[in-house]
């Protein structure tokens, strides 16, 4: 019988050696990574992790993050050595593997479960979607940040439901990213000690030693955030890891840093370059000279030894069988003694609503002096929040300016234990404050998302520029994330062209998976609002005035109601054939009204076609497109406080675009609208030259 320490080398090595042929195979990827930092790995999971292979969605589970995304073939290695099974998209088990043997074998090729970084939604088991160093750590807070507000709000006395820890393991790149000090800063202040970030500190870059970029104290920088730090001086200690480990385990009052000292390439002692094994495989030699030194036939490929497979299925699996069976019996007795609060954890869980949540959407009523659409979405907002228990969220120090405080006495702030008796705080309160870290914000909005949670996250428009890498994960992810971007154009006035968005708009526009909403007035964000909470696997980026705008008669006008195809027909000739359209959103489309008023007053027939998302109307069929922009008028005006760019798919390339070609203007309101044409007479004179043109062309 092999001894548990020669078992455990054995295991061990079986990650390593199953990393460095997937890469090798593919002749791809990163090899030194998942080699040296295998034994950190593999006793977490094996002595520590509290995870169910058989169900990859327990919602109890501890989460394990690789932020270290290049690393990806260690996390496949162990999703296959431990068994875990597939989710379906719906969320229900299956029997099929998350990963198997052939997709280790086709690592980085097209079908495999095995891709180049960790996708999550593609592979059971990937936790979130890492790769751009920084974002899997700062996700992690917000999965952390979740288990404390569920663990507060629907925990009972007896019924522990929510009590789960979240690791991340983190590369010198993740250290050295902005994103990973905001997201360390805010969980440190927050004393979220269900978190432990385990940073294998193995001092090489793609450009060679750390030492040329990164020489700072890393605990001394995470002490000051508030962070116990430990150290491991050899990571194939397991006696020390697992020290470690338990030290975390003890700890109630802070996040933990583990820095785990680790050589890159572990097991090719012919590299003296660890840049080739962090980079590209290793080469025929050195997977060779690496096997040997493991003790391994260097011949052999993809080799699982015999008792490995059964070894990870007695410790991981067995203990995480027992733990779920445990939980979901104290789960069936919770449901009997607290049946509301079980029926929003099965909600949650499933990414639905509960009954009637929309009977208190409410109509606004006409009003030529209006309301900005920021106050409006905040009255919205905190209507449905009252329905919704688990939506929650917050701004960049922004609440006050972005309309998105929960005002209800009962919704709270989410707050962390006192500095001195580490008592008190309020980690079930529903008002996140984020501090001044958008790109922090939006990351861990997603990890609140995977965690179930329906999370909003809210800023000025102009600051997307410090989050679109963490905006653009969530989109790849498919989870809903609500972007709640106010200030949206050059009409916020006075703060000038740094805080007045043009190209934005086009920007997110572009992102594959994304809704952008521009609502045109109340009414319409009421309906953003209806369209938003129904979303289940895309997030959405809903993008408001500063300024009053007017709430359109919808006596007069179409309902809006049509929001929820992306565009319809607002106003039209009253034959129904118009001779130009007038095409527009948000704040803009007010103006296209006045401008249709007038020319319907002289005689000339228009119609007003409001676009709140892009995305919505491409994803109606040809007819109803068709109906709203009727191919053969080709006389169209577009008007949009922001860039141009991509308007041309519904002007048409002879179509006129009053957009922005410049920055801004540091102005009032009025005078910078005047400045670049956006009123009225702008309008009308655009949509005779184009009824010109037409009939010139004629």
């Amino acid at each position: 019988m092999i001894k548990q320490t020669q078992l455990d080398q054995l295991c061990i090595n079986t990650i390593r050696t199953l990393s460095i042929d997937s890469v090798q195979k593919a002749r791809s990827g990163h090899p030194g990574t998942p080699m040296g930092a295998a034994p950190t790995a593999y006793c977490l999971w094996q002595r520590f992790l509290r995870y169910d292979p058989e169900d990859a969605e327990w919602p109890n589970r501890d989460r394990f993050v690789l932020s270290a995304g290049h690393a990806s073939a260690l996390l496949y290695s162990l999703l296959y050595l431990s068994g875990v099974k597939a989710i379906s998209p719906s969320y229900e088990r299956t029997d099929r593997l998350a990963v198997t043997l052939d997709d280790l074998k086709n690592f980085r090729q097209a079908e495999s479960r095995c891709t180049g970084h960790p996708e999550y939604g593609w592979t059971s088991g990937v936790e979130t979607t890492t790769g751009p160093l920084g974002q899997g750590v700062a996700v992690s807070v917000g999965m952390a940040i979740a288990e404390r507000w569920l663990a507060a709000t629907y925990n009972r006395p007896t019924f522990e439901l929510f009590e789960h820890n979240v690791y991340a393991l983190c590369s010198d790149g993740d250290m050295m990213e902005g994103i990973s000090s905001e997201a360390a800063s805010l969980a440190g202040h927050l004393k979220l000690a269900n978190l432990c970030w385990i940073y294998d500190d193995n001092n090489i870059s793609i450009e060679g030693s750390t030492d040329i970029t990164f020489t700072e104290d890393v605990a001394a920088r995470f002490a000051a955030y508030g962070w116990l730090t430990l150290h491991v001086s050899d990571a194939n200690d397991l006696t020390l890891l697992t020290h470690a480990y338990e030290t975390f385990l003890a700890t109630h009052d802070r996040p933990t840093l583990i820095i785990v000292q680790s050589h890159i390439g572990y097991g090719a002692p012919h590299k003296q370059d660890r840049r080739e094994a962090h980079g590209e495989a290793l080469g025929t030699e050195e997977v060779r000279l690496a096997k040997e030194f493991y003790g391994w036939d260097p011949d052999s490929q993809f080799y699982v030894p015999k008792g490995v497979l059964a070894h990870f299925k007695a410790q991981l699996g067995s203990r995480g069988a027992t733990t779920h069976a445990a939980w979901e019996q104290l789960f069936a007795t919770y449901r009997m003694q607290y049946p509301d609060l079980a029926r929003q954890i099965d909600c949650m869980q499933l990414r639905g609503l509960p009954e009637n949540w929309d009977s208190v959407l409410s109509t606004f009523p006409a009003d030529p002096k209006g309301i900005a659409t920021r106050e409006s979405s905040g009255k919205v907002l905190n209507a449905i929040a009252g329905k919704i228990p688990w939506l929650l969220g917050g701004a960049a120090d922004l609440a006050p300016s972005t309309k998105t405080e929960l005002k209800d006495e009962f919704f709270g702030s989410f707050l962390a234990p006192s500095q001195d008796d580490h008592e008190g705080g309020n980690y079930s309160g529903r008002n996140f404050h984020f501090g001044v870290r958008e790109h922090a914000m939006c990351a861990i909005a997603s990890g609140m998302s995977l965690s179930k949670l329906r999370p909003y996250a809210a800023s000025f428009f102009i600051f997307t520029d410090y989050c679109r890498a963490a905006i653009r994960l969530s989109a790849m992810m498919q989870i809903p994330v609500i972007y709640i971007w106010t200030h949206d154009s050059i009409s916020l006035g006075e703060d000038g062209p740094t805080h007045q968005p043009i190209e934005h708009l086009a920007s997110l526009r572009a992102m594959p998976g994304m809704i952008v909403l521009r609502p045109a007035d109340a009414n319409e964000v009421v309906e953003a609002w209806r369209v938003i909470m129904q979303l289940k696997d895309s997030p959405v980026c809903l993008v408001l005035t500063r300024q009053a705008i007017v709430t359109l008669d919808r006596t007069t006008y179409a309902l809006a109601d049509g929001l929820k195809r992306g565009a319809y027909v607002l106003a039209d000739a009253p034959d129904h054939k118009p001779d130009v359209l007038l095409l527009a959103t948000g704040s803009e489309v007010s103006l296209c009204v006045s401008a249709y008023e007038q020319l319907k007053s002289e005689g000339v027939k228009a119609r007003v076609i409001s676009m709140p998302s892009w995305e919505l109307f491409e994803n109606q069929n040809r007819e109803y497109r068709d109906s709203v922009l009727p191919p053969a008028i080709t006389a169209r005006v577009a008007v949009e406080e922001a860039s141009t760019f991509g308007w041309e798919r519904y002007t048409g390339f002879d179509g006129i675009i009053l957009g922005l070609r410049t920055f801004g203007l540091s102005a009032p309101t009025k005078i910078v609208e005047q400045h670049f044409g956006f009123e009225p007479a702008q309008v009308v004179a655009a949509a005779k030259a184009q009824i010109t043109r037409n009939a010139l062309k004629k």
